[in-house]
């Protein structure tokens, strides 16, 4: 790392260099970026797209004081090296780390904490609000990528925001290149020419005049919308009530910087429209930024290189064959994503069964509804989506798939823990927020097998379906072809032992049994959290002197709550130890350090048994 970058320690020091310095400034910054991102891992591709973006805010606005939201956050890493954090780097992603994502905690910069897609227009709309009804002078400014303008919420922020006078600006970083590329120095000069203040106040004055001339006044409309033509493929955003500026090239600080310093000065809405790409300045990433999107540990020098281990059978890859395979079975299958093609493992059924794939783009919401029609068709619909991005359509679910008590299945990947990506992508909560839902079941398999054929047994139901599974790899076990199904609803015991039964649900299933070797413990595979297997649950409970259940995700008004609530449906009174994740948010690490953490392996459940019940173990 050279001086300069050195010098930065807080966005003051970033605005007290001259202009000149700045390109340089951002050269050293995506150099830093690549090399600390290389020894940690952590989202790339995105952040190296935002590097001169950054630098220009920092440097036009007078942040903390002017607020910054940054939508989904995963690009912020820029903004984190250059307000004060650039020494903590190194923690990125890691427990007592840095987060990698904004947060109100960790930094004054942080203004809104960001992970999910699409909340930076209505946030900082409320910031701006807020400084307007305290008399409060100061700007709110939204970045948003284009795939997150795919969603409702978005637009919904917009209309609101559109009526209002807030001195707001929103920022589409467009890193897809998916709205024409700006070109050129014509294309600079026009957007600072339509960002400053002549500009602004020439279009009110005419606008003014000439509507006492309506035939004039839709001539100027239609020669000025023709102008913008030149830059811009349309004026959308401008029937929301904002002034669009764009598209600029994100990555020149000369067109960035005046561009930002003229909207600074406007009053009401502003829309700036910026093209930045995805791995800019590093070659590899530029040419692959899918695979660099989330990359782990890598020498820069060399690149991704393939693993010569041979790895565990993901859960993720498991759903993937599965969807293939039933898609081959039946032609009614059809298989939906809300923009999670790859993470949700739905590549090699994209490419074998395009007219039966669909990507709705970043839109919870939309994917079940749109889902719920396609079942009242007769069209069975397999929604991929994960577990923490499901809660974002939660009335879609009761309202337009359970209360018609339509077919589908829920694939909810990222259940449980999720390691670096931390609270706001843990999939701690589905269990209790389906479980409450009628005509909605919950299938929690143990492993990669059972996995498969609880998928097939959620397809063969007339009604609902969720199937819960861990992000990684299982236990190793072989995934048997065909597609078996298992007795809907139904558990099993794994092994029997005396005193204690474990009521295991999904992955800890093999810690369990670890701990029932050594304890000479029942171990009950229980493989639904709904319907509760109560035939299994009365015979084990009235067998043995205490229960306990386990569960990845939280114990309020999980699984153990739901055996809770069958025992005293049942009329059996049995000590019961629910294990699980306690009432606070799990922070981002090493996933197995925080099962660890969590008391959720075989050292803290045998613990938490000893300590509980040590009567009974004697």
């Amino acid at each position: 790392m050279s001086n300069l970058l050195n010098t930065i320690n807080s966005p003051a020091d970033l605005r007290a260099l001259p202009r000149q310095q700045l390109g340089p400034l951002a050269d050293e910054l995506r150099a830093y970026l690549l090399k600390s991102v290389a020894q940690t891992g952590g989202h790339l591709s995105s952040n190296l797209g935002t590097v001169e973006l950054t630098v220009a805010l920092h440097y036009v606005f007078n942040t903390p004081h002017d607020r910054v939201v940054w939508d989904v956050g995963h690009q912020t890493y820029p903004h984190k090296i250059l307000t004060g954090r650039r020494e903590q780097m190194s923690t990125l992603r890691q427990r007592h780390g840095l987060s990698g994502f904004p947060r109100r905690s960790e930094s004054e910069f942080d203004s809104f904490g960001t992970a999910h897609s699409s909340t930076s227009i209505s946030a900082a709309l409320g910031m701006a609000m807020a400084a307007h009804q305290k008399g409060e002078s100061r700007h709110s400014i939204a970045v948003i990528g284009d795939g997150a303008m795919t969603a409702g919420m978005a637009f919904e922020a917009m209309n609101n925001a559109g009526v209002t006078n807030a001195r707001f600006l929103v920022i589409l970083n467009d890193n897809d290149m998916s709205i024409s590329p700006p070109v050129g120095a014509l294309n600079r000069y026009l957007a600072q020419l339509m960002s400053g203040r002549f500009y602004s106040a020439a279009k009110e004055v005419g606008k003014q005049v000439l509507k006492g001339a309506p035939p004039l006044f839709e001539l100027a409309k239609r020669f000025e919308e023709q102008a913008k033509g030149l830059v811009v493929p349309a004026t959308l955003f401008e029937k929301f009530g904002f002034n669009y500026i764009g598209p600029i090239d994100g990555h020149d600080l000369d067109s960035l910087i005046p561009t930002l310093q003229n909207l600074k000065n406007l009053e009401g809405p502003q829309f700036l429209h910026v093209v930045t790409k995805k791995g800019q300045g590093y070659e590899l990433a530029e040419a692959d930024p899918v695979a660099y999107h989330g990359p782990g540990k890598f020498d820069p020098a060399v690149g991704l290189v393939p693993s010569t281990t041979v790895a565990k059978t993901t859960f993720t890859q498991v759903f993937g064959q599965w969807l293939c395979d039933m898609a081959e079975h039946d032609p009614l299958l059809v298989g939906i994503t809300p923009a999670m093609r790859e993470g949700s493992g739905m590549v090699a059924f994209h490419k074998r069964f395009p007219d039966r794939y669909y990507d709705v783009g970043i839109a919870e919401q939309h994917a079940l509804t749109f889902a719920a029609g396609l079942a009242c068709e007769g069209i069975k619909p397999v929604v991929a989506i994960y577990s923490t991005f499901l809660q974002r359509a939660y009335d879609q679910v009761i309202h337009d798939v359970a209360l018609q008590k339509l077919p589908m299945v829920l694939a909810l990947d990222r259940a449980g823990i999720v390691g670096a990506d931390g609270a706001t992508h843990a999939g701690v909560f589905d269990i209790p927020y389906l479980r409450c839902i009628p005509n909605v079941s919950i299938a929690c398999p143990a492993d990669e097998n059972e996995c498969r054929q609880l998928l097939t047994t959620a397809y063969q139901q007339d009604h609902c379906v969720a199937v819960r599974y861990p992000r990684g790899a299982g236990v190793g076990v072989k995934v048997e072809a065909g597609l078996k199904a298992l007795p809907f609803g139904k558990g099993e015991i794994r092994r029997q032992g005396q005193r204690i039964a474990l009521l295991a649900f999904g992955t800890l299933l093999y810690p369990a049994l670890e701990v029932g070797e050594s304890l000479n413990l029942t171990v009950v595979n229980m493989r639904w959290a709904k319907p509760l297997d109560t035939d299994l649950l009365a015979q084990v409970a009235r067998s043995h002197d205490a229960l306990v259940t386990l569960e990845e995700g939280t114990v309020l008004g999980g699984a153990g709550s739901a055996v809770l609530e069958a025992l005293q449906v049942l009329d059996i009174q049995k000590p019961v130890l629910t294990l699980g994740i306690a009432d606070v948010f799990t922070e981002h690490g090493d996933p197995v350090k925080l099962m660890t953490e969590l008391g959720l392996d075989a050292t803290g459940i045998r613990a938490s048994i000893s300590q509980k019940f040590p009567h009974l173990l004697s």
